[in-house]
């Protein structure tokens, strides 16, 4: 009898809030003709972020969205482990420069990151920057953007609320002292120094009550010198008949050489460079925009290059500044069958860093090109870092994966060993945890690599509760990481998998550009792919399996569930681009048009409304979905969750609810850990809820 009546009560635990009467999306008549074809856009008001109207929409909806989570009953369950698994002290971003090493360390709780700097390897580290004194909740982000060439100043910059612009200011490593230099309306795009000042790429301040919506237009380069107001700082380049154009600066270790980067997408791009030891002009040293191209460093006049052309996994090169002809190339490090993620010049050598199904390779080589050592790493997982000047003795990096928490690295660039400088230790057995690799077959037999996070030893069950996550775009890479906050899942018997499908940067450009512009089909079908296999392998059923992807992923997982709104229970579209007709009319969505294509396009509009999420809703029976966005996310502007939840719940057949979670004070990131606790407690508790899965306390 006591089992009867147990049961019963977890029945009624999980029907509480079987039905929901949204609230009302109001509608306009409003349509577009694109090349013949008329399309309705019935919420296009909620494009005006800053409008009276739309503001009351989100009131409502914000109330509505805490109304259903509140009465969730184990939520302050699900809060405390989240808090609990990020409460540990943790470590990252290790560098030198000159006598002095620095390192980030948050001690568990603490919002944000605080800076620490050392006087050798013995020293006792010292705070050289605490971003938790800039605000009040947590929510001011720092950035360590440069360190000068003549190890004397650190450039940092300032997030307020998570928008992508920033305010840049300047210290003294040595005195720890805040320079009255100071550099507002910039956008992390590198700094050029030079002795007595440096460059930067700066713009003109958004119109006032459209910062959200205002592209970055104009991007130009101007020169600071030390001391003077930012208003007296000279522009020294500009393209004016291409107002979209990104760029990007950096100078090179010598002083001598001020290199430009331009791009007019995510992607491709063009370098041109000046002498600053002579009167000279501008020269363009790699031209058009078919290929990458990346200045890893350079010794005098000789240039080393990161390249992918004729080598789409890329590969290294040197040439002279004076004639970057491919003639005069030389191939310093070939191009292999793994795509070669990262290079750095330090100590003289060269390190290379490379993706193996995902996963990180790390390899010195002499400037000349001949192998030194394979840099021994911990597991397999992701490896990042190995930055520093050419006389360094050694070298820093810093190591993770799924089951291994952020550690930092000590290399000796002489011997090629590497020791223990700042361990992590997390507050859960990790070694109770494994991740194994696996290989699906996508739908047109494409193998796609998957990581499966769980207990070890876990049986598999369609009972499991399962998080499926992927990306696929913008040549990004998903690699292993330690990803705390799923330790919630895991802790409760659960799944973390992790799909690397294409239109990332895992396997190259090919395995990119086969899920791009007309081709993004392609990912998709991988994503729709892993989630088939893990039910048909039985990791899992559609009826516990939850999906997830972020801003770019926010877009695969609604194209997915309009496209298979059977694949599962619940579904998180997260900061995604919801409106593929319209996405470049905002913000950064201008650069994205060399991934996605453009509705201004007679040739690429037809294929971009075919799975545009907000075009393809139909009056059917979706999954739990809790969509979500931030009130200053000024990439992927908020109107696209806007339009997406106000189109859903109109259509939504079925008792399976449909929100919005709509962050305030907040941007395309959670950069806070208060704003990351709130975010995951209600993650994990919505979908917790859905799955029918109750929580250990």
């Amino acid at each position: 009898m006591k089992k009867i009546i147990a049961f019963a009560s977890v029945l009624i635990q999980f029907s509480a809030m079987a039905q929901l009467h949204y609230p009302i999306s109001k509608k306009v008549d409003q349509s577009d003709n694109y090349f013949g074809t008329n399309v309705s856009d019935p919420y296009r008001w909620l494009e005006y972020d800053t409008a009276a109207d739309t503001k009351e929409w989100v009131k409502t909806q914000q109330s509505f969205t805490e109304s259903y989570l509140s009465k969730i009953p184990f939520r302050a369950i699900v809060r405390k482990k989240v808090e609990s698994v990020f409460g540990f002290a943790r470590f990252t971003s290790g560098f030198k420069v000159g006598d002095y090493i620095f390192f980030a360390k948050n001690n568990g709780l603490q919002n944000q990151a605080v800076y620490y700097y050392q006087k050798g390897l013995a020293g006792t580290p010292q705070v050289f920057l605490d971003p938790n004194t800039l605000s009040k909740d947590g929510t001011a982000a720092v950035t360590i953007g440069g360190v000068s060439n003549d190890k004397k100043y650190i450039e940092y910059h300032v997030n307020q609320n998570g928008t992508d612009w920033c305010t840049s200011y300047f210290k003294e490593i040595a005195t720890n002292t805040l320079l009255k230099d100071t550099i507002q309306l910039v956008r992390d795009q590198g700094i050029g120094w030079v002795k007595d000042g440096f460059y930067y790429v700066g713009y003109h301040a958004p119109e006032k009550g459209k910062e959200l919506t205002a592209v970055a237009k104009n991007a130009t380069v101007y020169f600071h010198k030390w001391g003077d107001d930012q208003s007296e700082d000279k522009a020294i380049y500009s393209d004016p008949n291409n107002p979209d154009m990104g760029l990007s600066i950096g100078t090179s270790e010598d002083d001598k050489i001020l290199f430009i980067n331009k791009y007019p997408g995510t992607d491709n791009n063009e370098i041109i460079g000046k002498r600053l030891d002579r009167e000279s002009d501008f020269k363009v040293l790699f031209k058009g925009y078919d290929h990458q191209y990346e200045i890893v460093s350079n010794n005098g006049d000789t240039l080393f290059v990161k390249t992918n052309e004729g080598a789409g996994n890329f590969r290294i090169i040197k040439t002279s500044f004076e004639n970057t002809s491919k003639e005069t190339w030389t191939e310093v490090v070939p191009e292999k069958k793994q795509k070669l993620d990262f290079a750095t010049i330090v100590g003289n050598n060269i390190f290379t860093g490379y993706l193996v199904n995902a996963t990180s390779k790390v390899y010195q080589y002499t400037t000349e090109g001949k192998l030194q050592f394979e840099v021994k790493l911990p597991g397999l997982g992701s490896a990042g870092g190995f930055g520093g000047f050419k006389g360094d003795k050694y070298v820093f990096y810093d190591y993770t994966s799924y089951t291994a928490p952020p550690s930092i690295y000590k290399y000796e660039i002489a011997t090629g060993k590497s020791s223990i400088f700042k361990q992590s230790v997390f507050n859960v057995d990790v070694n109770k945890y494994e991740t194994k690799q696996v290989f699906y077959a996508s739908k047109d037999g494409t193998k796609i690599p998957m990581f499966l996070v769980c207990k070890k030893g876990l049986q598999k069950s369609i009972n499991t509760p399962t998080l499926l996550y992927a990306y696929g775009g913008f040549d990004i890479s998903i690699t292993p990481a330690f990803w705390s906050h799923m330790y919630t899942l895991l802790d409760n018997d659960g799944i973390l998998a992790v799909a690397n499908i294409r239109g990332g940067g895992e396997f190259g450009e090919e395995w990119h550009k086969a899920g791009m512009l007309d081709k993004k089909q392609n990912v998709f079908d991988d994503f729709i792919a892993a989630a088939d296999y893990l039910v048909n392998e039985q990791y899992t059923s559609r009826n516990k399996l939850a999906i997830m992807g972020r801003s770019n992923g926010g877009l695969l997982i609604g194209a997915v569930i309009t496209q298979r709104p059977d694949i599962c229970k619940v579904a998180f579209p997260t900061v995604g681009v919801m409106d593929m007709l319209r996405f470049q009319k905002f913000t950064s969505g201008v650069f994205w048009t060399g991934e996605y294509g453009s509705s201004d396009s007679v040739s690429q509009f037809p294929f971009l409304y075919k799975y545009s999420p907000i075009h393809n809703i139909k009056s059917v029976k979706y999954p739990a979905t809790l969509v979500m966005t931030a009130d200053h996310d000024d990439r992927v502007v908020p109107m696209h969750s806007f339009k997406f939840a106000a189109t859903m719940q109109e259509k939504q057949v079925g008792n399976n609810p449909v929100l919005i979670r709509i962050s305030t004070n907040q941007g395309h990131h959670d950069l806070s850990l208060a704003k990351n606790i709130d975010t995951w407690s209600d993650i994990f508790s919505f979908m917790f809820y859905n799955l029918k899965i109750k929580p250990k306390e």
